[in-house]
């Protein structure tokens, strides 16, 4: 049975190594609208970097941005809606995490923009109204995303000492294993709730949802979705959670399963996984 909704993270997992789309990932996408089915574009990145991607897949579907901040139509490039940290709360989160991780730099995204701390080095070109100031100063108003960048741990390391001291605050999560930075949204705010809400909002229950990711980030995701499917680069994390695998985002994995749901089956879905072969 088709899937009402196809949920894919972009990443490592439907995105080459080099960051772009190849021809048979975009030819499938069209096929799943093409059949009346939604495509969701579930990833960390910010909406300020949307409009190449949209421009990419042909402007089709809705992204859910910010690891679940923003809802972002990809036809219109615009907002549909946000989910905040409050200033108070994040205050709280800052100063805890300053004092049990001594050597980190902050950003945060808005919808608005992006702004960092003048420590904060990003890996990515930096927007030129970029916002460089205080953490302090940088938290006094809502934001979509708070990043902590650390000069020694790695993400999986950082990860779990974070969620220590204020896992009761808000929710955090990585989507790069290889990178010491630290993602935080509000509290219950995740890739795996937004999508819940935007498919509540059409009828639309987790068993007609299928979700494809690679890092921890995706994990509320793939365990919310009917059908979860991993790509074979997949953190271990991810590979645990789904009930499925597919080829690495570099050999088009993403592509394979849609086209077995949707037309054009060039290869078979692999590797089943024995924790959560049920799953229908």
């Amino acid at each position: 049975m088709r899937p009402k909704v196809v949920a894919c993270d972009l990443d490592g997992t439907l995105l080459r190594s080099d960051g772009t789309v190849d021809e048979r990932t975009r030819h499938a996408i069209a096929r799943v609208e093409a059949a009346g089915s939604l495509f969701v574009l579930c990833t960390a990145r910010p909406t300020r970097w949307m409009r190449p991607l949209g421009e990419a897949l042909g402007h089709r579907g809705v992204a859910i941005c910010a690891n679940g901040g923003v809802v972002w139509d990809l036809h219109t490039e615009s907002v549909v809606e946000a989910f905040p940290l409050e200033p108070a709360i994040t205050r709280d989160v800052v100063a805890l995490l300053k004092a049990a991780l001594p050597g980190s730099a902050w950003a945060v995204e808005r919808t608005t923009g992006f702004g960092r701390e003048p420590r904060y080095a990003s890996r990515w070109p930096v927007p030129e109204d970029t916002i460089t100031d205080s953490v302090e100063a940088l938290i006094s108003e809502p934001a979509v995303k708070v990043m902590l960048r650390h000069d020694h741990l790695l993400a999986d390391a950082l990860l779990e000492r974070a969620r220590e001291v204020v896992g009761h605050l808000a929710e955090l999560t990585h989507s790069n294993s290889n990178d010491g930075l630290l993602e935080i949204s509000a509290a219950g705010v995740s890739k795996a709730s937004t999508l819940a809400r935007l498919c509540g909002e059409r009828g639309i229950g987790p068993e007609d949802v299928i979700a494809f990711g690679d890092m921890p980030n995706d994990v509320p995701m793939l365990r919310w979705a009917g059908r979860a499917v991993a790509v074979a680069n997949a953190h271990p994390d991810v590979l645990e959670a789904a009930h499925t695998r597919t080829a690495s985002n570099d050999e088009a994995g993403v592509a394979i399963v849609l086209e077995q749901l949707f037309g054009e089956d060039l290869g078979p879905i692999a590797n089943t996984n024995p924790e959560r072969a049920g799953a229908p």
